[in-house]
């Protein structure tokens, strides 16, 4: 196998993104998405089962596409062929149990047929491998502070290596900043999936008109969870400020409220964040999944980090989301530091933690 700049395959079914990618070393050959958000919006959110039968419709048309892009960014006539890999990589967890054991089948089905390594690896740390695969970016430096915000997670993590040391600083300790935004979304009367309604919404609205609270950034929340997260009373807060409202016979101002409610959101991931930053003496930080396309967190990550001395990168908004490129790129970065390949023994775990960035690496198999 070619450790200098191997060539890898990424599957990505951790939620309802079927995602394909194919890297050669950092370069990116291919970033095939196949997603399944519409036959989701009818029921206003993902819904596992469905989500795993999309999965299964799409890997093998994802597959042929990201093989015909990748070889066309390498200048052959036709599509890469399998047989060219030098690894195969896929998705092991966090995320839903049934739409990873989609792709974890998928990828030991490959991996066997065609007799190439399999790596199994951590979607949250694939987040932070997508940043690499910015050509335009300088090399990642450590180590960094990550935010990372999706539908699913949002988490702080200290990333002193990729490959082999990510430590979780704080997490969400209860709904997801883009799962509240797609609950408050759903109760302004907005579309699935939120987050893109509610910016579009607050684009016209005061971000100051309603002072919504900032889940654990009191003095007596910060002690004990400095850098986790906490959405729901912000949620229950806007709900009730809605009903009462509308109990009042007055009108629901959607623009203020999207506009406050993302405000509110916004200054508790920025602040943690770059309390973490000054905590550990580190002048950067790494933002990362799908909420990182709203355009206020970014405005004023980059603003207040800029006050703080903090470097921020962003990794290009097609990278941000659920992708098999990220996940193909840690698994090159793996390669290339010398760890061996996965054994067939490991499975979907939908709880993995995030210190555990390779799953049933070769070298650690008990006899």
């Amino acid at each position: 196998m070619n450790r200098d700049e191997p060539l890898v395959l990424g599957i990505e079914t951790s939620c309802d993104e079927t995602g394909i990618g194919i890297v050669r070393g950092r370069t990116l050959l291919s970033n095939t998405i196949a997603s399944s958000m519409d036959e989701h919006s009818r029921y206003g959110g993902v819904v596992p089962e469905v989500a795993a039968r999309a999965h299964l419709e799409a890997l093998q048309p994802s597959i042929e596409a990201a093989l015909a892009e990748a070889g066309a960014a390498l200048g052959r006539e036709g599509p890469l062929a399998l047989a060219d890999l030098d690894a195969v990589a896929v998705t092991s967890g966090p995320g839903l149990a049934g739409a990873l054991m989609v792709g974890v089948g998928a990828a030991k089905a490959l991996a066997v047929s065609l007799g190439k390594p399999l790596y199994a690896v951590n979607h949250l740390v694939g987040h932070i491998a997508a940043d690499i695969l910015d050509a335009d970016a300088p090399p990642l430096e450590y180590p960094t502070v990550a935010l990372l915000v999706s539908g699913g997670h949002t988490s702080l993590l200290l990333v002193r290596d990729l490959t082999t040391d990510v430590e979780l600083l704080g997490e969400t300790m209860d709904d997801a900043a883009g799962e509240a935004f797609d609950k408050i979304a759903r109760i302004l009367g907005l579309p699935y999936p939120g987050g893109p309604q509610i910016d579009k919404a607050a684009a016209t609205g005061d971000p100051k008109a309603i002072a919504f609270p900032r889940g654990l950034s009191r003095a007596s929340d910060m002690a004990k969870h400095r850098y986790d997260f906490s959405f729901s009373g912000l949620k229950t807060a806007v709900a009730r400020w809605i009903e009462q409202r509308e109990a009042a016979g007055e009108t629901v101002p959607i623009d203020n409220v999207a506009a406050s409610f993302r405000e509110a959101v916004v200054d508790v991931l920025v602040t943690k964040a770059l309390a973490a930053c000054a905590d550990h003496d580190v002048p950067r930080l790494l933002l990362g999944g799908g909420v990182i396309a709203n355009r206020r967190l970014r405005e004023v990550t980059l603003a207040r980090a800029a006050d703080a001395g903090v470097t921020v990168r962003i990794p290009p908004l097609s990278l941000c989301t659920d992708n098999g490129a990220m996940i193909a790129a840690l698994a090159a970065e793996l390669i290339m530091s010398g760890r061996e390949p996965s054994t067939l023994e490991f499975g979907a775990d939908s709880t993995l933690p995030v210190t555990e960035i390779q799953v049933a690496p070769a070298a650690e198999r008990v006899a």
